[in-house]
């Protein structure tokens, strides 16, 4: 595949991610804030298609436009540092330990690391480590339980593309 190609379909995941990431603030929060991730369903397909660099790119441009766009700027250092932890663990997870665990299972840790990220900013930001121990158990709840639907919303949308490739 080109450059040029391959950055018209990085473009295209961007946008995806970011009309899910603006749907997703239309429906309302799950308890404790936690929300469904919907956006990182692209940052997944991003990932198993082109690898870690454009994935990263992925999540980068959307932590960053996403809350900016939605009118939040303080919001982009929740979502950058969730998603960067986020998209490092999926990688690392993808790359180093491959067959040991399923798209779901990638999803997940991704979830929990999201929840993590942005539970270390909101600590510093506040500067007290008790909001760490106040809502982590009930957003790792929710983790689990998001991570499982996103990760199952990627592996059928890849599925569905290797029947139709890009190409």
């Amino acid at each position: 595949m080109s450059k040029t190609k391959k950055m018209v379909y990085v473009a295209l995941i961007i946008s995806q991610a970011l009309v899910l990431h603006y749907i997703e603030n239309l429906l309302p929060p799950l308890p404790a804030g936690a929300r469904l991730g919907l956006a990182n369903i692209m940052t997944l397909i991003t990932l198993n298609i082109f690898g870690f660099k454009e994935a990263l790119t992925v999540t980068v441009i959307r932590s960053t436009l996403g809350p900016l766009l939605g009118g939040s700027p303080t919001a982009v250092i929740y979502s950058m540092s969730g998603g960067l932890l986020s998209c490092l663990v999926m990688s690392a997870i993808h790359y180093y330990a491959p067959g040991h665990f399923s798209l779901l299972g990638i999803s997940t840790a991704g979830a929990v690391f999201h929840n993590i990220g942005q539970l270390l900013a909101a600590s510093i930001v506040y500067g007290t480590a008790g909001i760490i121990f106040t809502y982590m158990p009930v957003l790792q709840f929710f983790a689990v339980l998001t991570g499982n639907f996103t990760g199952l919303a990627a592996k059928y949308i890849l599925k569905y593309l290797k029947t139709n490739p890009l190409g």
